[in-house]
């Protein structure tokens, strides 16, 4: 079964399910992300077809590209989960549903006026540099509780936090920059951003343990998909 797409996607939800039960979490408490970045269209509506409804993408071209080919598919849901610059949020509104990677209080000022415009109302999260990592996008845990009161100030809907943990080829290595994430978001709820509830964290290789420290909502690919086709250059 696991040969196919579907199989694959239904070993991910067993993966979820089980590790939700070992750390005494209800069932359906974390929210699948598939993310399908550099792969086709069909293989989108393959997964689809199988039942999942939230979709990964990382580059606004790509995305738009996708939603106008599978727009007959109501209630599929876009999330993107790549860094993203202030001049491709206008673009970016128009077809996501939630960000995942708002770090700057200028990139939420912008987002929230493109959103604004557009009428539609978008979900964002705070991408973290639990590391310190120069290399990637995120606000310092720090400056979190200030870039959360500036997002609502913007009138952003700010629903959780996101992080990628330092690259390591051993899961257990990840578990620490997980829990660090929850304590982070338990400390912004404590301090009055009770909308801040979700954690998106966990990817292919460690989505389990991160579902035993507290994910809400995972971001799983290859494991889904396979490997990715190159489709067209990043923009």
């Amino acid at each position: 079964m696991s040969d196919t797409l579907a199989g694959r996607l239904q070993v991910v939800r067993a993966a979820i399910d089980d590790a939700l039960a070992r750390s005494g979490r209800p069932a359906g408490s974390v929210r699948l992300v598939a993310v399908s970045k550099k792969q086709p269209a069909s293989a989108i509506a393959e997964a689809y077809a199988a039942g999942q409804r939230d979709f990964g993408e990382n580059y606004v071209q790509e995305l738009e590209a996708k939603a106008r080919e599978l727009e007959a598919l109501g209630d599929l849901r876009w999330h993107v989960i790549g860094a993203l610059q202030r001049n491709k949020a206008k673009d970016v509104v128009r077809v996501a549903h939630v960000l995942h990677t708002i770090d700057s209080a200028l990139l939420a000022q912008e987002v929230a006026k493109r959103a604004a415009a557009a009428s539609r109302v978008v979900e964002v999260l705070i991408e973290v540099d639990l590391a310190g990592e120069t290399q990637k996008a995120g606000c310092a845990p720090a400056g979190v509780a200030a870039l959360a009161t500036a997002c609502a100030g913007a009138g952003l809907a700010v629903i959780g936090l996101m992080a990628i943990p330092p690259a390591s080829d051993d899961p257990e290595a990840t578990r620490p920059y997980f829990a660090q994430l929850r304590a982070l978001r338990d400390e912004l709820v404590a301090a009055g951003h009770t909308t801040v509830v979700e954690l998106s964290m966990g990817m292919s290789h460690d989505f389990p343990i991160a579902v035993e420290e507290g994910a809400t909502i995972v971001r799983v690919g290859s494991a889904i998909f396979g490997s990715r086709p190159a489709l067209r250059p990043a923009v």
